[in-house]
């Protein structure tokens, strides 16, 4: 079967953001994003500071805490690239007084080219550079194209992890991969 999410997202302040996510597993990810730089005020750079939980049984067991920031640089017109590095706590599913490890530092790396008008190609990579490190580290890509103020988006993933602590652990293998499907809406007020 499919890996199903839905997401919401909300700015409740200037430069603040909240959401919810929820995966078709039962695995629920709070999260919360506030931009400390914005290339648009003239800054080389943007930069967010982000956190998130997620919970699985819906939000009732199994707590994953993660604390990061996110980097972002538009190049011209045509691309913008993107590093967070965070920390993911309780990514070993094993009980805590098992294991050495039971926390990830992850490096998420990103990147968007238009090639067309409102076509684009995306490409991300989370490579775990330390703590608990299982399977391979999560790889993606894909063809985004917008429409309005709807982004249709083809993706192909080597796994199904959608919440920060499922990318943590990784994707299952190098020869095994997903195809995947976006939708996403933006409402401007």
């Amino acid at each position: 079967g499919a890996q199903l999410g839905l997401e919401f997202q909300m700015g409740l302040l200037p430069r603040t953001q909240v959401g919810v996510h929820r995966t078709s597993d039962r695995t629920t990810s709070l999260f919360a994003q506030y931009n400390l730089l914005q290339e648009r005020d003239g800054h080389i750079l943007g930069l967010s500071l982000h956190g998130a939980i997620d919970g699985t049984n819906n939000f009732r067991d199994s707590y994953t805490p993660t604390l990061g920031v996110e980097v972002s640089r538009k190049l011209g017109l045509v691309a913008a690239v993107y590093a967070m590095p965070q920390w993911v706590n309780n990514t070993n599913p094993l009980p805590a007084e098992v294991v050495d490890h039971n926390s990830t530092f992850v490096v998420g790396l990103g990147t968007r080219v238009r090639v067309l008008r409102s076509t684009y190609l995306v490409l991300e990579g989370s490579p775990r550079v330390g703590g608990y490190k299982p399977g391979v580290n999560h790889v993606a890509f894909g063809v985004e194209k917008v429409v309005g103020g709807h982004t249709f988006q083809l993706n192909f993933s080597n796994g199904v992890g959608t919440t920060p602590g499922q990318v943590a652990r990784g994707g299952g293998s190098n020869s095994d991969w997903y195809m995947g499907f976006n939708i996403a809406r933006k409402f401007w007020r």
